[in-house]
């Protein structure tokens, strides 16, 4: 960071953050804005901001949240999300808690399978309703969902992108992340489900006429529309079966769910200004910016030099070297989003394994995956599927602040990453 283009992609990337923290400015108007700077002081320019896979718009992103999300406006006006949250609702007979709980591990286990932001697009509007049936606040519901979000993606290759990532760069399977993750992924879940019940004990009010009122309903008179719900109902399983196929049919996320879109469209009643109107514009800008943010930290070799700072840290003391390697990407994934830091320092962490001998149990890999997946809990902007939920919340009326979700998360990620830290020190160094 010798240069002046360095220090001022910092001095804009800080500034910005600081502005969406303050909330005295809209989130997507600071993004863009930051954005701007970062082409104006050349941090980045039109070609890598915009065509580069490395430090460019992940268009990936974009354009699977734009496809998820018109098919989401469709089977919204079937009713199915009505159905959903009436079946949720008596079948945990409308106790507060058993809801939250519910709701939480059909999140995380959805997560394992799909991508995080997917699940929280479908789970979203569920949580809704149900809160809207139950008179309950929608924000901690919101919450504790999108946390299991990114606790369950982590279980699996599939289910987070950093994941992926790191799968290519150390040769890792499916099974090798079940193996080694799920166990720990499991512990958590019970952990966040325990927090929750202690962060959020003034929202679980048990109101008996509400719940009367509830159990008494039948769920399949929601359905408005059963022609257009088993049409959306079957692309949305092609769809699903296209993410969960990726290794074999080798199609991009994004191109699966824009099929998907323009398939369900085409074979439906939907018009299609109205499935557009569902889309969350603000949502897909904020992104946008964001990338060009964190892509002109990438282009001055800000990121590279923390990464290389780190790994100067470590050295080839693996042991000490996972819990640092876990930790402090668990505080830079609650900043910067995982997908760019995974990214650059996937080459540094495989360096790094063939220095201390070749990491026969992969450790460092996993200490990698853990810290960037768990971190994005800690703030409001640190994983996509948080923004998402937050974009889901102002639209419905119901915003959530960049302080009240970072409270949560930083309480949540600090246990997590604690139990995560015991659980690598454990499993590889006390008992390997």
């Amino acid at each position: 960071m010798n240069d002046w283009q360095s220090w001022a992609a910092v001095v804009v990337f800080v500034g910005a953050y600081a502005l969406i923290i303050s909330e005295k400015i809209h989130r997507v108007a600071v993004a863009l804005g930051g954005a701007g700077l970062m082409l104006a002081v050349r941090a980045t320019d039109d070609r890598s901001a915009f065509f580069s896979e490395r430090s460019g718009v992940d268009w990936n992103v974009v354009f699977l949240l734009m496809g998820m999300m018109m098919i989401v406006g469709v089977l919204k006006k079937t009713g199915v999300f009505e159905y959903l949250a009436i079946w949720s609702v008596k079948r945990a007979r409308a106790e507060p808690f058993r809801v939250m709980a519910m709701l939480v591990v059909m999140t995380a286990l959805a997560s394992a399978l799909l991508d995080n932001v997917t699940t929280v697009l479908l789970i979203a509007p569920v949580t809704l309703l149900v809160c809207e049936r139950l008179a309950l606040p929608a924000a901690p519901f919101l919450i504790a969902e999108v946390m299991a979000s990114n606790i369950g993606g982590t279980a699996t290759l599939v289910g987070d992108p950093p994941n992926i990532i790191i799968a290519s760069r150390a040769g890792l399977s499916f099974n090798d992340f079940l193996v080694h993750l799920a166990p720990i992924v499991a512990v958590l879940l019970i952990a966040l489900l325990l927090v929750c019940r202690v962060m959020f004990r003034e929202t679980f009010r048990y109101d008996e006429d509400r719940a009367a009122e509830i159990m008494e309903l039948e769920e399949r008179e929601a359905i408005e529309d059963p022609r257009l719900l088993v049409q959306g109902l079957a692309v949305l399983a092609l769809v699903v079966a296209g993410f969960v196929l990726h290794p074999v049919l080798h199609y991009a996320p994004s191109v699966v769910a824009l099929l998907g879109a323009g398939l369900l469209i085409a074979v439906s009643s939907a018009e299609t200004r109205e499935v557009l109107d569902e889309v969350e514009w603000p949502t897909l800008a904020f992104f946008a910016g964001l990338f060009v943010m964190i892509g002109g930290l990438i282009e001055t070799g800000v990121i590279g030099e923390i990464s290389k700072a780190l790994a100067d840290t470590i050295g080839d003391n693996e042991s000490a070297g996972s819990m640092t390697m876990l930790g402090a990407s668990a505080v830079l994934s609650g900043v910067v989003d995982n997908i760019p830091y995974v990214a650059t320092m996937a080459p540094i962490t495989g360096d790094l394994v063939r220095n201390m001998g070749g990491g026969a149990d992969h450790v460092m890999w996993w200490a990698l995956a853990l810290g960037a997946d768990l971190g994005g809990n800690a703030t409001a902007i640190g994983a996509s599927a948080n923004v998402v939920v937050l974009g889901i919340a102002e639209r419905s009326r119901q915003p959530i602040s960049f302080w009240q979700f970072t409270k949560y998360g930083l309480v949540v990620t600090g246990v997590t990453v604690a139990l995560a830290l015991g659980y690598v020190w454990l499993r590889y160094f006390a008992l390997g």
